[in-house]
């Protein structure tokens, strides 16, 4: 039986010093020198990174990871901002590794299109010594909305449960948990299986 698993992790602020040119770093396994800071990210060591890329809204050319997440980090003025968002995804170890990265791909064009956000999907295999049925996914979500062409935006309010609780707009997990149940589904079925 295909394990779902989506879960919605808490922001990259800087209130708790993180960023995300870090996180980005981390999640794509490569390295990311922060212009704000002049901190070195460099995961380049990191094994196990399946797929890296990034979706803009609209089909958008994906820029330069290390030049994208600088950009957002200086967008962000605030000590306290909120740089980034993330959801985290099981993906079904029935399918096999090309189907598991092409159903990450339709998930992160369906929030970047969706949110009007970029999102920079990494597809990661099981770590050493866990559950070699653990491949997941990581997609690292803007705060921010950013255009077809890179550019960024306002906050993206939609991502902000504290905002959607407020206006009695529906949480980002009621619409995100059902899309990755569908797409899953949808992927385990073509592939032929019965989980």
């Amino acid at each position: 039986m295909a394990i779902y698993h989506a879960s919605i992790r808490p922001p990259v602020t800087r209130s708790t010093g993180r960023s995300a040119t870090a996180a980005a770093a981390y999640r794509a396994g490569c390295i990311v020198v922060d212009t704000r800071t002049g901190e070195i990210h460099d995961y380049t060591r990191k094994r196990g990174v399946m797929h890296a890329e990034i979706f803009l809204p609209a089909g958008g050319q994906a820029p330069d990871r290390a030049e994208f997440w600088n950009r957002v980090e200086a967008h962000h003025k605030r000590g306290d901002a909120v740089v980034a968002r993330e959801l985290v995804a099981a993906i079904p170890e029935e399918l096999p590794p090309y189907e598991q990265i092409q159903l990450a791909r339709e998930m992160g064009a369906a929030l970047s299109d969706e949110y009007g956000v970029a999102v920079d999907v990494c597809v990661h295999q099981p770590s050493r010594g866990g559950d070699d049925r653990n491949t997941h996914v990581h997609f690292l979500m803007t705060a921010c909305r950013v255009s077809s062409d890179g550019k960024l935006g306002r906050k993206c309010e939609l991502l902000d449960p504290i905002h959607c609780a407020r206006n009695g707009y529906e949480n980002a997990a009621e619409w995100i948990r059902p899309v990755w149940q569908k797409l899953a589904n949808q992927a385990l079925a073509e592939a032929g299986s019965d989980a």
